[in-house]
């Protein structure tokens, strides 16, 4: 049986950051980078009847870091602080996009990055109307976020998908069940 032999945090703010050795059932020890910051959620709101899904657009760090555009296309997403993640999806889809989502449709729930974080993603798909815009988005103005709020037709947020222009991996996940659940919003 693995189990963790050591922890030692280097770093304590919105994420820690720990040095962990992790000991296999041979003896072996092997020190592993881990970073926690706890769980997230993730939502994709689409309208079927105008058969349009809500993406926002802002800049990311780690494109940045490796020379790409700063600039991705996303599902709304955050961390749960603790909240019930569907909440905290409605949260995320309220604050970014000014979307108010009821019903929520879980998809899945997943490890993000297994080999270095903590974080489990919980995803879902939330049906909206137009009377459910309620509000501008573009995040909290305190956390720097910089979000543009994007809505495109489902058929297009495939090809977008399909030639790169939507390169996040939680927010091509959503589009694909979408698809799946739903191929009369993509025609």
């Amino acid at each position: 049986m693995h189990v963790i032999d050591n922890i030692k945090t280097i770093h304590d703010g919105w994420g820690r950051f720990h040095l962990v050795t992790m000991k296999s059932p041979d003896g072996a020890e092997h020190l592993r980078q881990l970073e926690d910051h706890g769980d997230a959620t993730c939502v994709l709101p689409y309208d079927p009847e105008r058969r349009v899904v809500t993406l926002v657009r802002q800049p990311r760090v780690g494109p940045l870091f490796k020379g790409a555009d700063a600039l991705l296309l996303e599902a709304p997403a955050g961390v749960t602080d603790g909240e019930d993640p569907a909440e905290a999806a409605r949260r995320e889809a309220m604050e970014e996009t000014g979307v108010r989502l009821n019903e929520l449709e879980p998809t899945g729930v997943f490890w993000s990055m297994p080999g270095c974080a903590t974080e489990k993603m919980y995803f879902y798909l939330g049906a909206y109307g137009v009377a459910d815009r309620i509000g501008e988005g573009g995040g909290i103005a305190h956390e720097g976020e910089e979000i543009e709020v994007i809505e495109v037709p489902a058929a297009e947020a495939m090809a977008m998908l399909a030639d790169g222009r939507i390169a996040d991996m939680k927010t091509a996940y959503l589009i694909q069940t979408l698809r799946l659940k739903l191929p009369d919003l993509f025609v």
